[in-house]
């Protein structure tokens, strides 16, 4: 109960702090932070960048040494080196290709998440400001002829911490996010010319 007690006071002072926007804020910077742990955990699981053993049976392939290339793909630790694996003599082409997109379309779940998290959180925080600015003057307003500069400076700070806390949440997830895509634009080269390797060397 304590824990409970103790997270809630939190968040009572967070939207003290900078209102019900930061607190929406704080919410993003969870959803962000979950999103990224779970693409890291699911590209380590699937063996994403370990590309050594594919381009050696792409070499092979280009050799015309097919079952080198088989023995180094059962090496691989890239699942997509499952797609590629044990293909039958007679398999279309088209179907590997549907299965390498398939698996491309894995690593791009969630890039959507991450995409919209990276555009709404700047507009967010510049929405908070304009809260805060408006609050700011309403209360320079209703002061009056006794004006206190620090009451308009103090609403301007709170004002502007929404926009810090938007590009704080942007930022990072906009840089992982590129990172991730380009991982995944190099899977998909990977699989283009592997496919390209294979079934020119069964044609051959």
């Amino acid at each position: 109960m304590n824990i409970y007690a103790a997270v809630l006071q939190r968040l009572t002072a967070i939207y003290d702090l900078g209102g019900p926007v930061v607190l929406l804020m704080l919410g993003l910077s969870v959803l962000s932070l979950s999103v990224i742990l779970w693409k890291i955990w699911q590209f380590i699981r699937l063996g994403v960048g370990r590309e050594d053993q594919i381009l050696v049976a792409i070499n092979e392939w280009d050799r015309g040494n097919r079952e080198a290339a088989e023995s180094a793909l059962q090496k691989s630790r890239n699942s997509l080196s499952n797609v590629l694996r044990n293909t039958k003599e007679n398999a279309p082409k088209t179907l590997i290709e549907g299965k390498a997109g398939a698996h491309i379309t894995t690593l791009e779940a969630g890039f959507r998440a991450l995409d919209s998290i990276a555009q709404i959180a700047p507009l967010l925080g510049l929405f908070g400001t304009v809260l805060g600015m408006i609050d700011a003057f309403q209360a320079l307003q209703q002061a009056g002829n006794s004006v206190d500069p620090s009451l308009l400076a103090g609403g301007i700070w709170v004002a502007l911490l929404t926009t810090a806390a938007g590009l704080a949440v942007a930022m990072p997830t906009s840089l992982v996010l590129t990172f991730f895509d380009s991982r995944v634009a190099r899977e998909r080269m990977l699989a283009e010319s592997a496919i390209e390797s294979k079934f020119a060397a069964m044609a051959a």
